[in-house]
């Protein structure tokens, strides 16, 4: 298996994520323009139909180390949330109750934890937990 390098792989994620992915229920960029080393990304979830969730606009914090992709990247969610896999102290998304980071591959993106993330919201268990009031954040 080839091994791409970070900086091949993330600006490939850069391009994905200008252009936007799926229904637009996520999207995702570079917090700064001018970061070189392409560490600190901004991602957005809306809130999926029929749940506590809808008309709300998630913002989170995506951080990829010197070693991502072989290594998954930390997640914060600056919109306060009340989910499982989500410390609710500072917002960020425990590998080990957030499978796709506990099982992490390789071959995973930000897109695909935007979108799991996503479909988190939505599960059954998960779709009626009461939610923190709109607009409120992580200090």
């Amino acid at each position: 298996m080839t091994v791409v390098p970070r900086n091949f792989r993330l600006l490939e994620e850069l391009e994905k994520g200008e252009k936007g992915f799926g229904n637009g229920s996520c999207s995702y960029g570079l917090a700064e323009n001018d970061d070189i080393l392409m560490s600190t990304w901004n991602g957005t979830i809306l809130g999926p139909a029929n749940s506590e969730f809808e008309n709300r606009i998630y913002s989170l914090r995506l951080v990829c180390g010197d070693s991502y992709p072989l290594v998954p990247p930390d997640i914060w969610f600056l919109t306060k949330i009340n989910l499982p896999c989500v410390d609710q102290n500072d917002g960020k998304v425990m590998p080990l109750q957030f499978a796709p980071l506990a099982n992490w591959r390789s071959e995973y993106t930000m897109e695909n934890l935007l979108s799991e993330l996503r479909r988190t919201m939505a599960q059954p268990l998960n779709r009626k937990l009461p939610q923190p009031p709109e607009g409120a954040t992580y200090a």
